[in-house]
């Protein structure tokens, strides 16, 4: 057959091969033909007739093949194709992104948004901040985990801080703003916020005249940026992080790909890194190299005066066996703490511990049981079984049946 389109007809057959009803306009626009065409090879599929000339030639084998189960399995929850391109990257695929964008065009029908013109700053100008709520993904056990995102973007360098927190709280979010000015390099002249309660007064606001609550107030006035209320039901004015928000669905595809929620606190710190070191499709530049000047032009950021505003102390005994307890979970302290009251806070990723004033303890937050620092791990270990041994047997015994340690954190 003159002009035989090989192309189309092999996508015809796969929609078939899935039992999809392809969309014949969306078809004739991606690949340059009419909707009637495009019907006429469907039906071409379905009757496994593809001319005596395409009986003749083998054909040739896919590298999305080996893919193609895992990228319909990601579509059917709704994944994106530049989120699954990510995805079975990091499985193996060698290919572009492009096949895979042609390969799942034909199964989603795209929305026409309205324009809205872009607004770029200058850097150091601002950040915007929102929430991702209320995300549920499944774990490998294939039960779900609930959690939100705090999203933080620089408007110049669109460079970019999430991280996964269990609530919403006001506490919560003087922590995240906190953490994202460390993480960031320091504080911009203004940050952008919606009419969350956790910033505005609503009883003392009205429609278009939003007022801060008057511990948010004295936050952003320590912090040292002029805080921003957008305009009600307009997310255009804050549309960096907005469309920050709807990258993290991007996630998506590691339902069913992680154990518990600290595996998934690493996935998203890990997909924080990949969104900042990618190219922007905005800017067509790479945030962190625009964020390499954006940071000369940040305020420095005063960790411990914020510190005051986010972390409730809590107090914990030592117990006997050296440890204190948090989430069910325990946390080593030297062992001259024994039986003494220590002061405890907790951050987005970390426990720190304090004694009299002084920070005695650093652990990262872990689903582990039990959680040793190394030094730690020696002296309970002199006090207790091993008191007649050298620090150096007892160095030895714990790198002999560090794997055993291990495992007992984990049972």
């Amino acid at each position: 057959m003159k002009n035989f389109r090989f192309d189309l007809y092999n996508l015809m057959e796969e929609c078939v091969l899935r039992e999809l009803k392809p969309n014949y306009s969306l078809v004739g626009r991606n690949f340059d033909c009419d909707r009637r065409t495009a019907k006429k090879y469907y039906e071409r599929a379905l009757d496994n007739d593809s001319n005596e000339v395409t009986k003749e030639v083998t054909k040739r084998p896919s590298i999305l093949d080996p893919y193609k189960d895992k990228i319909q399995e990601k579509l059917n929850i709704g994944c994106s194709a530049h989120a699954i391109f990510y995805f079975i990257k990091k499985q193996g695929y060698p290919g572009g992104e492009t096949i895979v964008k042609d390969y799942c065009r034909i199964f989603r029908v795209t929305n026409q948004q309205k324009v809205t013109i872009r607004v770029e700053t200058n850097p150091g100008l601002s950040a915007q901040v929102d929430w991702k709520e209320s995300m549920t993904l499944y774990n490998r056990q294939n039960e779900p985990v609930t959690f939100n995102l705090f999203l933080y973007v620089l408007g110049y360098s669109r460079y970019k801080y999430i991280v996964l927190t269990r609530d919403r709280k006001q506490e919560t979010l003087f922590n995240c703003l906190n953490d994202a000015f460390e993480a960031t390099g320091g504080v911009p002249d203004e940050i952008w916020f919606d009419n969350m309660k956790q910033v505005v007064d609503h009883q003392r606001s009205t429609f278009g005249n939003p007022v801060f609550n008057e511990k948010f107030r004295e936050f952003s006035r320590d912090a040292g940026y002029k805080p921003i209320a957008c305009r009600p039901f307009r997310p255009q004015t804050k549309g960096k992080v907005e469309s920050l928000a709807r990258t993290t669905e991007r996630l998506r595809v590691m339902n069913n790909e992680f154990d518990d929620f600290w595996d998934l606190y690493k996935i998203i710190s890990e997909f924080n890194d990949d969104l900042n070191y990618e190219t922007s499709q905005a800017i067509h530049e790479i945030p962190a190299d625009r964020w390499v000047k954006e940071k000369e032009y940040l305020r420095s950021n005063n960790y411990t005066l914020l510190d005051s505003y986010s972390t409730p102390t809590l107090t914990r005994k030592v117990s006997n066996e050296s440890m204190v307890n948090y989430e069910n979970r325990k946390y080593s302290v030297p062992v001259k703490l024994i039986g003494k009251e220590v002061k405890i806070k907790s951050y987005t990723d970390e426990l720190r511990i304090y004694y009299n004033g002084e920070c005695v303890r650093t652990h990262n937050l872990s689903s582990q049981l039990l959680n040793y620092e190394a030094t730690d791990r020696v002296d309970i270990l002199r006090t207790g079984l091993m008191h007649d041994r050298t620090d150096d047997e007892i160095t030895n015994f714990i790198h002999q049946n560090l794997q055993a340690f291990d495992e007992l954190g984990d049972n």
